[in-house]
């Protein structure tokens, strides 16, 4: 019988002198344990698309389809218990080694994976200190251009059964990392996010890529996200965010579990098999209320009639809900060009890089935008994307002129709309540019009109939130981050630095420590996050952690500017500008001078 081999991403993990701590109390150590597995481990394991191969008391085995997945993972697991253990003894802390190799492994037929590659993982863990994490050569060479990593260059080691010495690099979580939270009352909590009630509610799983072919996922993926767009569009239904659905892919749950965390009662559940110019979707519609199904059905095309499948899928599901759709949401379903599918596959691919959010899957997004445009030049969802990472350029700096790269965001951004007004992408492209462009009435009256063809967007909301911190009316942010929150329970981490911004602007800084200090979890090497936390600890008094925290700040990015920020930042007020200075100011820090705020 032939193996099954593969390479694959592997992380082993284990607990620091478990023996120990069993020994001490066993029951106390177990139940902590299994709540930090059900807690933080595993859902920060699934958002990381990692799969869980086995665990053997106090180790886990942990395969990943990316070193860059495994790596983001270590880390969010790795701060977040600096963060648990602050205040605790250090003989009662629960501390991890973790230990991450790219290798050739073998998969047995129930799943488990045996070979060198889980070998020298494990090996790895083991020479690992508490808190770091130790990646081979091989895992090092896949991350270091895609992350901002400071390591330790170990140089060769032996390693325990292995032939040759390996060279190791040494990521290590410290205390310094994220400050320690002070045990002080905090006046508000986190906004908390509820399910709406009076509308019908669903969830849109990622459709199970079925090709035998892993290449294809960006299919199934992108058949998905454009479910959920469709069905965005529909002011009678409550949709729940690609972000927060996509969460549970390659997750053993059950169809209630996902539903209840997502708060909904719907979840539309499937497959894409595509093969040559033939596609197979299936799909089922769940009422998790009692686990039934209310629809399924399969579709066998062409590939030229994806498009076809998608919309007569969406109006089966509105079907099977019984909705009662205004004249307006019918015309939204009904909206569309005919697209080519070889310009829709490199959108596809062009989506999937820039989620990202990196100036390498900035430029690969780019250039498959362009191979989509290339062949349909009028593809407003092609020019949209294109836009997005033109301004994303001019954000981040990550072209020679980054004047140049938002005029032609602007530019592109305005085709867009002008080619397919009826079409939320476009609004969002143009509402972004123009809010950096610091045309802050117009970016608010294209996120309006996006909102308007799309009244479930997240995405659009955040957007609006973003618009509504610089145009100096922070609790109207608030109100929206919380509405973007109910449609996206699994909010990304950039959410959290704009709740900052708005609390903030507020000058309830002991909320925006809070806020900051989650992202940090989630994102160690924010700069911009380590900036406005250093701000917050002046204006409180707290001159060393506001040294420490722009130290670091620095040490992420060397080349972080306040004056640039002062010159991008679109606040139409320059006061809210200056009181992020001046609170650097008031610890003693050495930047640009500001007014008072």
């Amino acid at each position: 019988m032939s193996l099954a081999r593969k390479l694959a991403a592997i992380l082993v993990a284990d607990v620091v002198g478990y023996s120990r701590l069993a020994g001490a109390d066993e029951d106390r150590i177990l139940a902590r344990l299994r709540t930090l597995r059900s807690d933080l481990i595993d859902p920060t394991i699934a958002v990381h698309n990692g799969r869980v191969v086995k665990r053997t008391g106090d180790g886990s085995l942990i395969e990943f389809r990316s070193v860059v997945d495994a790596v983001r993972c270590a880390i969010e697991v790795q701060t977040a218990m600096v963060e648990r253990n602050a205040g605790v003894q250090p003989e009662h802390r629960i501390e991890f080694r973790v230990g991450i190799h790219l290798g050739d492994v073998v998969e047995e037929s129930d799943g488990d994976l045996m070979g060198d590659g889980v070998n020298i993982a494990a090996r790895l863990e083991g020479v690992a200190k508490p808190g770091a994490i130790c990646l081979s050569e091989d895992a090092y060479r896949q991350v270091k251009a895609r992350l901002d990593l400071a390591v330790t260059d170990l140089g060769p080691i032996r390693l325990k059964n292995i032939a040759e010495p390996m060279r190791v690099y040494s990521l290590r979580i410290g205390s310094a990392l994220v400050p320690p939270v002070k045990s002080q009352p905090v006046a508000t909590e986190m906004p908390s996010v509820k399910a709406i009630p009076d509308k019908p509610s669903i969830a849109v799983l990622a459709f199970n890529n079925m090709s035998g072919d892993a290449e294809q996922e960006y299919f199934s993926d992108g058949i998905s996200e454009d479910i959920i767009t469709d069905l965005s569009k529909l002011s009678e239904l409550h949709v729940i965010a690609r972000n927060s659905s996509f969460v549970y892919k390659n997750v053993t749950a059950s169809v209630p579990e996902m539903a209840k965390a997502l708060g909904v009662r719907y979840v539309l559940e499937g497959s894409v098999r595509k093969a040559g110019n033939r596609v197979r979707v299936t799909a089922q519609l769940i009422d998790a209320d009692n686990g039934g199904h209310i629809w399924a059905s399969r579709f066998d095309r062409d590939l030229t009639d994806i498009f076809a499948v998608q919309d007569e899928l969406t109006r089966e599901i509105v079907a099977a809900l019984r909705l009662n759709l205004t004249h307006r949401d019918q015309g939204r379903l009904a909206q569309g060009r005919p697209v080519d599918v070889g310009a829709y596959e490199f959108l596809l691919r062009g989506r999937e890089q820039a989620s990202a959010h990196t100036r390498t899957g900035n430029r690969a997004a780019r250039s498959l935008a362009a191979d989509a445009i290339a062949i349909d030049p009028e593809y407003a969802a092609a020019l949209a994307l294109m836009s997005f990472t033109h301004v994303l350029d001019y954000v981040n700096a990550w072209s020679s002129d980054p004047e140049a790269s938002l005029r032609m965001g602007m530019d592109l951004a305005q085709q867009a709309v002008e080619m397919a007004e009826e079409q939320p992408t476009g609004h969002f492209a143009l509402g972004m540019a123009c809010m950096w462009n610091r045309e802050l009435d117009r970016a608010r009256a294209e996120v309006l009109r996006g909102l308007e063809l799309s009244p479930n967007s997240a995405e659009l909301l955040i957007l609006m939130a973003h618009i509504q911190i610089f145009s100096g009316k922070p609790a109207d942010a608030l109100e929206t981050l919380d509405a973007s929150m109910r449609l996206d329970p699994h909010y990304p981490e950039i959410l959290l630095q704009f709740l900052a911004d708005a609390r903030f602007s507020l000058g309830e800084y002991e909320q925006a420590i809070v806020a900051i200090q989650r992202r940090l979890q989630q994102n160690p090497q924010s700069e911009t996050a380590y900036a406005l936390l250093a701000s917050c600890y002046g204006h409180l008094g707290r001159k060393e952690e506001s040294r420490r925290a722009w130290e670091k700040a620095l040490q992420i990015n060397p080349e972080f500017s306040i004056e640039r920020r002062r010159r991008v930042l679109p606040f139409q007020n320059p006061e809210d500008f200056n009181c992020r200075v001046d609170g650097l100011r008031k610890a003693g820090l050495t930047v640009p001078d500001s007014g008072p705020c």
